[in-house]
């Protein structure tokens, strides 16, 4: 590493103020993750260019001017005196922040790739959200001339989309371009004023109204199968870079009139079905809510999971699809706003009732429209190969696949977390090569869903044994009936194919189905029975006859709290 030198340097500012409010779900939403994930997981970083000839004064200057511009950097949430979570967001009049400027006699070789690993290092000091100015920097300069800003990011302030507006602002700034005012975009305040108008709360039900129909209905998990185990745990990122799946996306975009990004989602729909083996996909989605002229602009984190449900089924080909999914997702995105708390109390009900599980087992999540900001520095390279795989560090995985859409044209570039339960080295680099196959069949025509194995190369999951669907899930009754015995210490269970148990006594239904419901977030192939019938001895054999059950069932009960036994 060639020798530096590093100074901070403290940026003051005034403005008008101060002024409060409520906070806008989004920023509720993302302040719970930060206190409960932590900040390394959920704040967000990038690394700015600054143009040649721009000096450090300039840099710092347009930071200033960015701070005045957007009303966000200016934001602090206080803890209130009984609470654990701020409930209001607070403008400043007037504070500091510091910018950190470490000067280089001759850059290190990759300079992006440096600043960009200072921005993640960066991160894994959390803001003082009560305090704290919500950008954090690092200038590097080649003998006190500016080359690349390194920053980091409160997801309490802006999420990707808003990190864009911040860098092309800058960058206009530096230019010495005037900016147009800002009179037509809503400030957080006023954002957070619309959500808690009678208007804003109706979109608000409406999206929670149409994530419990797809979670009383939907697949529980999307992979559930013998291999699949407790979520959560680690995965090494494995990067494509494709000018193979550039070129094919391109010409599948061509071809069937649609743009390249819905292709590559329907792509990835279709590819995770089959590898899961289930006849719908259900994801999250995170979007930029920005759908609006006057939040265009905004810098808030808008962003919140759209839910995307799918019917895949064998009998149609990749053109019928890429049509469902396209409504599928307009569906889906318009019903991403929404209250975060009651969107988790609404899961908790509803999962319990259902006597399911819901884990964001995929996550999709394309950054690819944003001008730089979430781009890995690597994303800037020119070379172009045909198909190339890189394995990259390991990080914390709450989810079983989890994928960033970085670029995709003239390559495709994006990064894949596979939970590797599911996922051995060969099949992750098998999935990504059988992706691009797929982007490349569709390109040349129709491609029938039922022989995506032959196309792709990647086979689907084998279950076997009594594995059955239930309730639009596949379960495995034995697993439930282990899961019930592991839940109640012990006591014996068995569950039969329609997911009817029978416990011997003394138990009760209300009782059994609390405790599978404590164990059930680490099965993903366990479903709750559909009712409890409580024995003096569990039966042998299932198949049992009515008489028997009339005689010997002392307590029969679907668990459920809306239910009673009998």
């Amino acid at each position: 590493m060639p020798p530096s030198t590093s100074r901070t340097v403290t940026v003051h500012w005034a403005s008008d103020g101060p002024r409060r409010g409520p906070l806008t779900l989004g920023q509720a939403n993302m302040i719970r993750c930060i206190l409960r994930d932590g900040a390394a997981d959920v704040d967000i970083h990038d690394v700015w260019p600054v143009p040649a000839g721009v000096s450090t004064g300039a840099v710092l200057d347009a930071l200033r001017e960015l701070t005045l511009r957007h009303e966000a950097l200016r934001t602090v949430f206080p803890l209130p005196d009984a609470g654990p979570l701020p409930v209001e967001q607070v403008v400043l009049a007037e504070g500091a922040f510091t910018v950190t400027v470490t000067d280089f006699d001759v850059l290190p070789d990759d300079p992006a790739r440096h600043a960009d690993g200072l921005a993640r290092a960066a991160r894994l000091a959390p803001f003082d959200l009560a305090a704290d100015h919500p950008l954090r920097t690092v200038l590097l300069t080649e003998r006190g001339a500016p080359v690349l800003l390194a920053l980091v990011a409160g997801h309490a302030a802006a999420d990707g989309s808003a990190l864009a507006v911040l860098r092309a602002d800058w960058t206009e700034l530096l230019s010495g371009t005037e900016l147009p005012d800002r009179k037509d975009t809503l400030t957080p305040l006023q954002l957070a004023e619309e959500e808690a108008s009678p208007a804003g709360l109706r979109k608000a039900g409406a999206s929670l109204r149409y994530w419990e129909k797809i979670l009383r209905t939907a697949p529980q998990a999307m992979f559930a199968e013998p291999r699949a185990r407790t979520a959560g745990g680690s995965a090494a990122q494995l990067t494509l870079r494709s000018a193979r799946g550039g070129a094919a996306l391109a010409r599948a975009s061509e071809r069937l009139g649609v743009p390249a990004p819905t292709v590559l989602l329907t792509a990835w729909c279709a590819l995770v079905a089959h590898r899961a083996g289930q006849s719908a996909y259900l994801g999250a989605a995170p979007t930029a809510n920005r759908y609006k002229s006057q939040l265009a602009r905004t810098v808030t984190p808008l962003s919140q999971d759209a839910l995307l449900l799918l019917d895949v089924p064998a009998g149609v080909g990749f053109d019928a699809l890429l049509k469902s999914a396209w409504a599928a997702a307009l569906n889906a995105y318009r019903h991403s706003r929404f209250d975060a708390l009651r969107l988790w109390e609404m899961i908790d009900a509803t999962t319990v009732e259902r006597g399911s599980r819901f884990g964001r087992d995929v996550v999709y999540n394309d950054v690819s429209g944003l001008p730089g900001a979430l781009r890995p520095a690597a994303a800037t390279a020119e070379s172009a190969p045909a198909l190339e795989l890189a394995w990259g560090d390991e990080q914390a995985l709450p989810t079983a696949l989890l994928t960033f859409v970085y670029r995709t044209d003239p390559v495709l570039h994006l990064a894949l977390w596979a939970d590797p339960q599911l996922f051995d080295r060969a099949e992750a680099e098998g999935f990504l090569t059988g992706l691009v196959r797929l982007l490349e069949a569709a390109a040349d025509g129709d491609v029938p869903l039922a022989g995506l194995a032959a196309v792709t190369g990647v086979a689907g999951p084998e279950r076997g044994g009594d594995w059955t669907v239930v309730d639009g899930c596949w379960v495995s009754p034995a697993a439930v009936a282990a899961a019930l015995s592991e839940a109640l210490d012990g006591r014996p269970a068995h569950v039969t194919a329609d997911l009817t148990a029978y416990l011997a006594a003394p138990a009760d239904p209300r009782g059994a189905h609390d405790a599978l419901m404590r164990v059930l977030p680490s099965r993903p192939g366990v479903l709750a029975p559909r009712r409890y019938l409580i024995v003096p001895a569990v039966p042998a054999e299932p198949g049992l006859p009515a008489g028997w059950l009339q005689q010997q069932t002392l307590l029969e009960g679907t668990g459920r709290p809306t239910a009673e036994p009998r």
